[in-house]
C-alpha cells in the first residue's frame, strides 16, 4: 500500500478515548477505503465493513429500529461480524447510498461498544437526503489525491532527503544542484502523472505511460458518469463546466469565463453547477479578492474565479497526451503554464488554504494570495498578513511586475513574498524564489 499522512490523522483519532465517529470524506477514487482497510488490519482484532454500493443488501440492517442491538443482530443474520465490544471498527463505506446509517452513527457513538469510521463520496455525502446529521457525533476530515511529498515516498525518496530540501527551504538556501535537478525530474513526472492512488501505484510499478493514461481515462469517464447520477437538474451545466476547465486554464490569465460557455451564459445559470463541482472534490475554485486586506472572505467576489482540476495527471489526460514527452524533457510552461498554477493549486488545498487570487482592474494580478503568519525572519516582511504566491513556468521568473507594484503598495500588509520556478532557491531583500516542488513546505 502507498504511504498516506491521513494515517496519521487516524492514529490519533483512535487514541481518544471519547472519539465520535469519523467521516473521511473525499473525491471518488482517492484512496479512501485502502487507507481504512489498512489502519484496521494493524489496529484492530476485528473489521466489519458495509459497502452500500457493492452490497445494497446491508442497506436492510438499518431499516427501521435503529438502536444499536437491532442493528447488529440484523447483521450478524445476513453474515457480518463478528462484533466484539472494544475490539471492532465498523466501517460504514459509501455511506451516502445508506442515509439510514448516517442516521444510526450517533446511537453508535451512544452506545460506544464499537469504534465506527464512515467514507464516502463527496458527490452524495453534500447532495443526499439524511433525516437526522450526527451532529455532535461525528469528526469530519478531508481526503485527497496523494500529494507531491507522499509521491516522493512512492518513488522510493527517503525522509532524509526531505528533511535537507526542508533545511534549504527555512534557510532560504539553494538545494544542492544535482538534488535539484532530481526534484524537478520527479515533479515532471508527478504533473503527468498526478495523486490518484491506482494511477500512482501503476506508475511506479511499470513506468508505462500507457498504462497511466488509460487508468486516468478511466476515472474521469467515472467522474462524468456520477455527475449524471447526481447533479440533478444541474447535470447539463456541470459536465459543461468540467469538460470546459482545461481551456481556461490554458489561457494568460486563467480566469473562469462563462461567455465562453456559450454565447450569453451567466453566473446565474452555471453558478451552481460549478460549485457543485466543487462541493464534490472534483475541482477547487479559486475566488477574486478585489481588496488586499485580510480576512479574505470578506474581499472575495463570487463571481469572478478561477477553476482548477482536483489532478494535474486527470488534466493532462483529459486534454494534453500529446504533450506528455514537452513536459518530461522540462517545459514546464506549455499551455501557458496551466499545469504549474494547477499543481500549486492543489498542494496549497490540500494543506486546507482556501484558495484567492488578487487582479485588480487586470493591469496587477497576484495568482495566489493568503492569510499567513509566518515566525521565520528570513522568510518574512512581517509576522502576519497575507502572502503572495507568483508561479512562473518559463524562464523570466524574476520579472513580476504586479508582485512589484503589490510590494510598493502594500508593504506593511506582507507576510511573504514568494515566486516558484522550476529554478533553485535564492532570494532577494524582499522575495524568496522557490523551486515548485517547495509547495510541499508551505
Amino acid at each position: 500500500m502507498l504511504k498516506r499522512k491521513i494515517i496519521n490523522l487516524l492514529e490519533d483519532w483512535k487514541k481518544n478515548q471519547h472519539k465520535k465517529a469519523l467521516l473521511i470524506r473525499g473525491a471518488r477514487q482517492v484512496g479512501k477505503t485502502t487507507v481504512v482497510r489498512s489502519f484496521a488490519k494493524k489496529n484492530y482484532a476485528h473489521f466489519v465493513e458495509l459497502n452500500f454500493e457493492m452490497m445494497p443488501l446491508a442497506k436492510e440492517a438499518f431499516n427501521g429500529n435503529l438502536d444499536v442491538n437491532t442493528i447488529i443482530m440484523n447483521l450478524t443474520a445476513m453474515g457480518y461480524g463478528p462484533f466484539v465490544a472494544g475490539q471492532t471498527l465498523l466501517f460504514l463505506d459509501e455511506v451516502q447510498s445508506c442515509p439510514n446509517a448516517r442516521t444510526a452513527v450517533k446511537f453508535i457513538v451512544e452506545d460506544g461498544r464499537f469504534d465506527c469510521i464512515e467514507s464516502g463520496s463527496l458527490l452524495g455525502i453534500n447532495y443526499r437526503e439524511v433525516s437526522s446529521y450526527p451532529v455532535g457525533f461525528e469528526h469530519q476530515i478531508d481526503m485527497f489525491p496523494l500529494d507531491f511529498e507522499e509521491f516522493l515516498w512512492a518513488n522510493g525518496i527517503d525522509e532524509q532527503v526531505i528533511n535537507t530540501l526542508y533545511q534549504c527551504y527555512e534557510k532560504v538556501q539553494p538545494v544542492p544542484e544535482f538534488l535539484h535537478n532530481r526534484m524537478m525530474e520527479l515533479l515532471r513526472q508527478y504533473m503527468l502523472v498526478g495523486g490518484m492512488p491506482e494511477v500512482v501505484f501503476a506508475f511506479v510499478k511499470t513506468k508505462d505511460l500507457n498504462i497511466v493514461d488509460t487508468i486516468q481515462s478511466d476515472i474521469i469517464n467515472s467522474y462524468r458518469d456520477d455527475i449524471s447520477k447526481y447533479a440533478g437538474k444541474e447535470r447539463q451545466q456541470a459536465r459543461l463546466v468540467f469538460d470546459i476547465i482545461p481551456v481556461h486554464l490554458s489561457k494568460e490569465d486563467k480566469r473562469f469565463v462563462l461567455a465562453d460557455i456559450e454565447k450569453g451564459a451567466s453566473h446565474r445559470k452555471y453558478g451552481d453547477a460549478t460549485q457543485w463541482l466543487a462541493d464534490a472534490g472534483v475541482a477547487y475554485l479559486s475566488y477574486n479578492s478585489k481588496v488586499f486586506e485580510i480576512p479574505l472572505k470578506l474581499y472575495e467576489k463570487q463571481n469572478l474565479y478561477k477553476l482548477f482540476l482536483l489532478d494535474t495527471g486527470l488534466l493532462f489526460s483529459l486534454s494534453m497526451k500529446s504533450l506528455r514527452f514537452e513536459m518530461l524533457k522540462g517545459n514546464l510552461a506549455i499551455n501557458e503554464g496551466a499545469f504549474t498554477e494547477n499543481f500549486v493549486a492543489a498542494e496549497l488545498s490540500k494543506k486546507g488554504i482556501s484558495l484567492h487570487y488578487y487582479d485588480k482592474k487586470s493591469k496587477q494580478e497576484l495568482d495566489f494570495i493568503f492569510e499567513d503568519s509566518q515566525s521565520n525572519q528570513s522568510h518574512t516582511i512581517q509576522q502576519t498578513g497575507i502572502t503572495v504566491v507568483e508561479v512562473k513556468s518559463g524562464n523570466d521568473y524574476q520579472k513580476h511586475s504586479s508582485l512589484n507594484a503589490a510590494l510598493l503598495q502594500y508593504r506593511e500588509r506582507f507576510c511573504r513574498a514568494i515566486v516558484l520556478s522550476k529554478f533553485n532557491v535564492s532570494r532577494t531583500d524582499d522575495i524568496c524564489y522557490f523551486p515548485l516542488y517547495m509547495t510541499m513546505f508551505f
